[in-house]
């Protein structure tokens, strides 16, 4: 318990710092500097209010500190008793690099599935609804979780520790890879190019605007990385497609 006391401010310092790059640059960059130079990528052409920024980074940095509770219990606390090798000559290079792939899978249909149950009205009003008081999200919105719902996304850390033998900084790296893509999906904006969303890769890549569209009509779309389980499962929007299209027809429009 000291040890956890002692790091804590340290740990959350860590966390914390990587969201508020992560989300902070997105910000600065498409909310502030770029704001009206960039008007046909906007998904939504209307922009949030402050007191939606305001809401979600409070959210945001309650989040973080369970981030820090059960990150700091999976690495540190339940240390011998996890599949984590902590030293880099234990596997070469390669074993690292290939980690990844159970990595991601697990994540991303473990968030699926997850993100649908609390799309269940028992849970949706006391936990998931937080969330969606953002109906037009920005980066702010992408760990703007009810306690609750933060705990059940953090649980990743310990299914990925407790059943995939890799080291550590691998789980770290990707953490950091999921909250540059969990920004993006929150965006407000379509970074992908006009016809991404037909083409053999780009029709299970979770774009922005099918995340957008989660947050303003509610249901489908449960995805994080990608639209596999929405498409094998039938929880894909069926207008995912038009409102792709008209997205980035604007950018079309505005080169022309």
């Amino acid at each position: 318990m000291d040890e956890f006391i002692s790091s804590f401010p340290h740990t959350y310092y860590k966390i914390g710092i990587r969201y508020l790059l992560a989300a902070g640059i997105a910000f600065v960059l498409f909310y502030l500097l770029f704001k009206n130079r960039l008007p046909f990528k906007k998904i939504q052409s209307k922009f949030p209010k402050s007191s939606d920024y305001r809401r979600d980074l409070m959210y945001s940095l309650i989040t973080v500190a369970i981030f820090t509770v059960i990150a700091h219990l999976s690495f540190r606390t339940f240390k011998d008793f996890n599949l984590l090798f902590y030293d880099w000559e234990a596997k070469p290079m390669w074993y690292w690099v290939l980690t990844v792939i159970p990595i991601f899978v697990i994540h991303d249909f473990y968030f699926y599935w997850a993100h649908r149950a609390m799309h269940h009205p028992s849970l949706f009003k006391s936990v998931h609804k937080t969330h969606h008081l953002s109906t037009n999200p920005s980066p702010w919105t992408a760990y703007a979780f009810h306690p609750i719902e933060a705990v059940i996304e953090t649980l990743i850390i310990p299914i990925l520790v407790f059943t995939v033998p890799t080291h550590p900084l691998v789980i770290v790296l990707f953490m950091i890879f999921q909250i540059i893509y969990n920004v993006y999906g929150h965006l407000g904006y379509e970074l992908f190019p006009r016809g991404f969303h037909k083409t053999k890769i780009g029709k299970y890549i979770n774009t922005s605007v099918a995340h957008n569209q989660h947050h303003k009509k509610f249901h489908g779309n449960y995805g994080l990385y990608t639209l596999v389980w929405d498409r094998m499962f039938g929880t894909i929007r069926v207008d995912y497609d038009e409102d792709y299209e008209m997205a980035t027809a604007r950018e079309k429009q505005a080169v022309a």
